[in-house]
């Protein structure tokens, strides 16, 4: 049995309440991480998740920041080296919601809260976190993008946009910081099964095109993002996995 084993690392999740973020949470806690839990409005939720974690047994905290504004970012960093430590990993998970238009109809408001949400929350996380992780010779980014990157449908013109250009900035990221010790990758969920996202007959459209025939459970989606985590991974960086039952295969 191979383990995957994050004891004495502390591990931040952005979105941490969020359907993925709060399975990503809890499967980092039981590989052995602490965690801190990452909220931007919803404090109750992100307390619950706290109580749960250390209940069993890991240390955690909550902490706020809005991820696309650098003075909040900064303040979440001065709290988890209060409390915490500085992670040793992050998973970048928080993402804008919105209204899906056609690009002729979308808000101009839209691609600036993606553009915000996806590529400057990656950037701000990077300086604010990745210089103690060089420093350390040891450290993992981890970033949730979309199976709609490669899609490219009707009406995701905002959210693609956003996760495209969070890819280039994560992808020069991993060469910059290699020799550093640390790695960065992409995983890219499809239409996931979560606790309020349960499955349904009207979603059996989408289940026959993927070829496992199903959609993906949340964690499934988390156990990806353990493994990037872990040591097991030390040899992957710059990569975007897609974890969608084979419903887009990168080429090579």
């Amino acid at each position: 049995m191979i383990p995957i084993d994050l004891s004495g690392r502390v591990a931040l999740v952005t979105g941490a309440t969020g359907e993925l973020g709060r399975v990503m949470v809890r499967t980092l806690g039981q590989a052995g991480a602490d965690l801190l839990v990452h909220y931007h409005r919803n404090a109750g939720a992100a307390e619950a998740l706290v109580s749960e974690l250390q209940a069993g047994g890991r240390r955690a905290v909550a902490v706020q920041a809005d991820v696309t504004d650098e003075e909040s970012v900064k303040g979440m960093r001065r709290n988890a080296e209060a409390s915490l430590g500085l992670p040793d990993v992050v998973v970048a998970n928080a993402v804008v919601q919105y209204d899906w238009k056609t690009v002729l109809e979308q808000p101009l408001a839209d691609y600036e809260s993606q553009f915000r949400s996806c590529v400057l929350q990656n950037v701000l996380l990077a300086k604010t976190f990745v210089p103690e992780m060089t420093s350390r010779g040891w450290g993992r980014v981890v970033a949730v993008s979309t199976e709609c990157a490669m899609q490219c449908w009707k009406k995701q013109s905002a959210y693609v946009s956003g996760k495209r250009g969070m890819d280039g900035v994560l992808r020069v990221l991993a060469r910059e910081v290699g020799e550093g010790g640390v790695t960065v990758n992409q995983i890219a969920p499809g239409w996931t099964v979560s606790e309020n996202r349960p499955e349904s007959e009207s979603t059996r459209w989408y289940r026959e095109q993927v070829p496992l025939r199903r959609r993906g459970r949340d964690q499934e989606i988390a156990n990806v993002v353990a493994f990037l985590a872990s040591d097991l991974a030390s040899f992957v960086s710059g990569a975007w996995i897609p974890v969608c039952g084979g419903n887009v295969m990168p080429g090579i």
